[in-house]
């Protein structure tokens, strides 16, 4: 697992560095999902960043659109687009919106300004894959701030209904919302057995083992039945005076502030 180590760290270091330099928030959030995201776009996903429209391609969605940063950042280093034009995040007329929007760059598959809808749009497009017989997966990133939101459940409704064994919902679990504590906010726990109760096979898992997060996605590949990957993570992971501090859900880091965080991730 050292080279997917090697490249959360980079991508967490551009995040702060980006942040830093084009004054967009929600660094917080987009460090807790870095890893999943690095285990999706390199063990997981069947995608080709030179052809980022093929149809046998599996498809992500991004629910939490404020982690944006965190998708983009991803996907250039995938190789979808070049890393310096990230540094255009957030100004006037880029594709680099805050949250994804209609002109997105390639490789983001949906708008998400609006929290709550990825799920059921996922939903539908499994359902149509598996009419087809395609062999298309679909796989969706929510926030547990984001799962508040009534929508979600409907689809954790709709899917098992319809057998959707080709869908996957991760939720980042990293217990912190805009507003506070997502289990203060909302009554969460116990968040697995929900979804069990719903239909869907769950797994839980902590969200920055990249091995366990790559048994996890094995293990959904061979189900019959929508599954729910609960990563547990933690907020601003990966830079100590970051992790588990919700001011970073809005709060943009000082040039110092970036060296540091390249000094804890061990990059020269």
């Amino acid at each position: 697992m050292v080279e997917l180590e090697k490249i959360s760290a980079n991508i967490r270091y551009t995040l702060c560095d980006v942040s830093s330099k084009t004054s967009t928030p929600h660094l917080g959030s987009c460090l807790s999902c870095t890893d999943i995201l690095s285990t999706l776009y390199w063990q997981v996903l069947n995608v080709e960043p030179q052809q980022p429209k093929s149809k046998d391609r599996d498809y992500f969605l991004l629910g939490k659109g404020h982690a944006a940063s965190a998708l983009y950042t991803t996907l250039a280093y995938r190789g979808y687009f070049p890393i310096e034009d990230l540094y255009q995040h957030g100004s006037d007329g880029s594709q680099f919106e805050e949250h994804p929007g209609i002109h997105a760059p390639a490789g983001v598959e949906t708008v998400s300004g609006s929290l709550g809808h990825a799920l059921s749009l996922a939903s539908g497009m499994a359902l149509s894959a598996k009419v087809q017989g395609l062999s298309n997966r679909f796989y969706v990133l929510m926030g547990d701030g984001e799962i508040n939101e009534g929508t979600v459940w409907e689809a954790a409704m709709f899917a098992p209904a319809k057998q959707l064994n080709n869908l996957v919902a991760i939720v980042d679990f990293n217990k912190l919302q805009g507003t506070g504590e997502s289990c203060e906010i909302m009554h969460l726990e116990p968040l697995d057995e929900k979804w069990r109760a719903f239909g869907w096979h769950t797994i839980r898992v902590n969200g920055h083992d990249h091995q366990a997060l790559i048994e996890a996605f094995d293990a959904a590949q061979v189900q019959q039945q929508p599954v729910c990957i609960i990563a547990d993570t933690i907020k601003g992971k990966g830079i100590s005076f970051m992790e588990n501090d919700n001011n970073w859900h809005y709060r943009i880091p000082t040039v110092d502030e970036v060296m540091m965080a390249k000094e804890e991730l061990g990059l020269k």
